[in-house]
């Protein structure tokens, strides 16, 4: 089968390397569909920060059935299935709490082990979620981003008639806002330093829109004076600087909601960390997207909303290509972020 190969120093190839096989009896071998590129690959690819080289990446991606194991009675040839990619023990503590994310012994795909930028991959029965008729092969391979921006609104309550902020207009933050829109939000705010995102963002579902490359927290704060109460705050960009500005511009009891992964350390200044008692923040540490019954709700509530139309995903795609382009595209990156989804279309081998 054909696969995408990351090796040491940023290098990817594209190999034919042996279709997997089923190895247990609660094993699915899926054909890859489409499978997108993450936010949290890129230093894998060019930071040398995976767990070991060579490596298939990809933990977002949809496919069909192509062969079941016998203790399997719930799927079978032909249905379109999308990845769930954590993979944790069910048997610890952690997980007897459902808290899933926390395992002790979990397993990733598409990181810890090979994923899906290949033409078939073999995964577990638990890691697979059955897509209704009514959903396509290309919104499966949205529904792992689009759950972790579920997963924050879940912490939070919901989002109903509350002034959504949203820190990051990347594709988690796209997701979220047009999530938030659909969900009942009184209004949904992006804030980015790209202008092509928060063009895109006002363009999806957001009501306002502002450059933090150009405002300053005192000034965003200003101009969401209005909207201060009932207020959640979403930081998706994962920066000391957007953190920071996630307490600076909240307003009276917010509820922050922390879901970009730093890499960086992060301080504090006396003045911003005083909002947080000041303003009597509530702060929310969001990581992953499963919840009980597992994989949680949010995968059942992305699916409708994909159902309803309520998410505009072409927007967010900025290239969709066989393996060629796909390599072609993601070593342009050279490190850098995203400019919108990078998806890997493996219909047409």
């Amino acid at each position: 089968m054909k696969s995408v190969v990351v090796n040491t120093g940023g290098k990817m190839t594209i190999e034919e390397r042996p279709a997997p096989t089923l190895n247990a009896s609660d094993d699915v071998l899926v054909r890859i569909a489409y499978s997108g590129l993450c936010g949290s690959d890129i230093p894998r690819i060019f930071a040398n920060s995976s767990h070991f080289y060579p490596i298939t990446l990809g933990h977002e991606f949809s496919g069909h059935v192509v062969s079941i194991g016998k203790d399997i009675h719930d799927l079978e040839e032909g249905d379109a299935v999308a990845c769930v990619p954590l993979l944790p023990c069910f048997e610890c503590e952690e997980c007897k709490k459902a808290a899933y994310s926390q395992c002790k012994h979990y397993d990733f795909i598409g990181s810890r082990r090979e994923g899906g930028h290949a033409e078939y991959a073999v995964v577990s029965r638990k890691n697979l979620f059955k897509l209704p008729e009514n959903a396509s092969l290309l919104q499966g391979a949205f529904l792992e981003p689009i759950t972790v921006g579920l997963h924050a609104l879940k912490l939070a309550g919901g989002c109903q008639d509350k002034e959504v902020i949203v820190i990051g207009a990347g594709t988690i933050g796209q997701l979220i806002i047009q999530a938030a829109s659909a969900l009942g939000a009184k209004s949904v705010t992006a804030i980015d330093i790209n202008p092509q995102r928060l063009a895109l963002a006002l363009e999806t579902g957001a009501s306002h829109a502002f450059n933090s490359a150009t405002l300053s927290a005192d000034d965003i704060r200003q101009k969401t004076h209005e909207r201060r109460f009932n207020q959640l705050i979403i930081e998706t960009a994962g920066t000391p600087q957007t953190v920071a500005l996630s307490l600076d511009i909240a307003g009276p009891k917010a509820q922050v909601a922390l879901v970009g992964t730093l890499h960086k350390d992060l301080t504090l200044n006396v003045a911003t960390f005083s909002h947080i008692l000041r303003k009597e923040l509530t702060l929310l540490g969001s990581w992953m997207n499963y919840s009980a019954p597992w994989p949680g709700s949010e995968w059942q509530q992305a699916t409708q909303l994909f159902a309803e139309q309520k998410i505009n995903l072409e927007a967010l795609i900025a290239s969709i290509g066989a393996a060629e382009e796909f390599v072609r595209e993601v070593t342009a990156l050279a490190g850098k972020p995203m400019t919108g989804k990078i998806l890997l279309d493996m219909t047409g081998n």
